[in-house]
């Protein structure tokens, strides 16, 4: 948070809109498309609220497949169960860890043999990391498929220069408090229907019907934000370009430090793809680190106060989805295995970074040469230098 936040929340309270209506809200909504380049956008309190509706207008019901990413957070999935829909989960492909389109078409295939037609696609842009949209859509296309994108963890990502959240049907974002900005709880629904977006905004206002009394035709749902997270939120949009430096700076700086050490992998951008890293993340291959995994380099950190997480535990091995039709290549459940999120705020000091870096190499440390470290035999240097601006990418 900083000045500009608070200066927008002064001005709405001076206003005395505080409900989940006023002119925050429909600025924030407008610098949202203009960010995004689409035509309307819905401000919501969540992103899951925006998943929900976006199921809702593409009139998903009871026993409608939806196919969805495996590798991604519970939220992209329930809103299927919300509607009575039936999940059908799709694993990653290694070069972004998202939407397999090989898996994709053979999981529309089962369900064209089960006699129906998905209703939506639901592809994720992990960590911030854009998917293969141009062969996800064009698989979609084919089957004349919906794509709804979670874009929740991108904001600020580009596929081939086209902004993520704008390259399907709908689009989906979240504002929740850890993601790249936030407005405390929010989230958004986008897209380039004008008209699909204004019904999804009269949904989210418990779709109360244009009369002088409380009528209402239609079930609707109290998603709308309020016009003081939409405040913050305009503040957040003013820096949004600098947290996106801020997060690619951590990723730059973390890979610098730490990619040379054995069994250490980081995930680089596919051609055409430009993240937000959202996340910095790393695999640790044991069967090359000499034993240390993912859950030792967590257990160190906590030591010292420091939290790290693994990656998302994918959907078809979850309990909640241990029922549900998958199709999977094995790609998900070996990054869950070796997966660890490292601390990624935006506010992180270089003081902070080189403690978490300082502390993953300290568990490489078998040599009593000061600065190296010895693996197989081999010396690597366990203090790396600052990286350059240049080795950040940071644009």
């Amino acid at each position: 948070m900083g000045e500009k936040e608070w200066g927008y929340l002064q001005q709405a309270f001076a206003s005395n809109w505080i409900a989940p209506l006023g002119p925050c809200v429909d600025k924030f909504e407008d610098e949202i498309a203009d960010y995004l380049q689409v035509e309307a956008v819905a401000a919501l309190n969540s992103g899951t609220a925006a998943l929900h509706l976006a199921l809702k207008l593409l009139g998903v019901s009871t026993g409608d497949f939806v196919i969805c990413q495996s590798f991604t957070f519970v939220a992209s999935a329930n809103p299927i169960l919300y509607l009575g829909g039936i999940p059908v989960f799709v694993d990653s492909e290694p070069a972004s860890w998202n939407m397999d389109p090989a898996c994709l078409q053979d999981a529309i295939e089962w369900c064209l043999q089960q006699g129906k037609k998905p209703k939506a696609i639901i592809p994720v842009h992990l960590y911030g990391m854009p998917a293969d949209m141009n062969s996800i859509n064009a698989i979609a296309d084919k089957y004349e498929i919906p794509v709804v994108e979670d874009a929740a963890e991108a904001l600020g990502s580009t596929y081939k220069g086209t902004a993520c959240g704008s390259l399907g049907k709908l689009g989906v974002l979240s504002f929740n408090g850890n993601k790249i900005i936030t407005t405390s709880g929010g989230g958004a629904l986008t897209g380039n229907d004008d008209d699909l977006i204004r019904f999804a905004r009269h949904l989210a206002s418990q779709a109360r019907d244009p009369a002088p009394h409380y009528e209402h035709s239609t079930m609707g749902y109290n998603y709308r934000l309020s016009n003081l997270c939409a405040a913050i939120g305009l503040g957040q949009m003013e820096v949004i370009d600098e947290r996106v430096i801020q997060r690619r700076h951590n990723y730059y700086y973390y890979k610098d430090k730490l990619s040379d050490l054995p069994g250490i992998k980081f995930l680089p951008e596919p051609e055409g793809c430009f993240s937000n890293r959202w996340l910095s993340t790393i695999l640790v291959d044991e069967t090359k680190t000499g034993g240390i995994s993912n859950q030792k380099i967590m257990e160190v950190l906590a030591k010292e106060s420091i939290e790290a997480r693994p990656l998302w535990k994918p959907m078809h091995t979850q309990p909640l989805y241990k029922n549900a039709k998958a199709f999977t290549n094995g790609v998900s459940e070996k990054l869950f295995a070796q997966g660890l999120c490292l601390p990624s705020g935006s506010n992180l000091k270089l003081a902070e970074l080189d403690e978490v870096i300082g502390l993953i190499r300290s568990l490489f440390i078998t040599s009593e040469i000061p600065g190296k470290a010895s693996y197989g035999g081999k010396l690597i240097d366990i203090s790396a230098p600052r990286p350059s601006k240049e080795s950040m990418n940071v644009k």
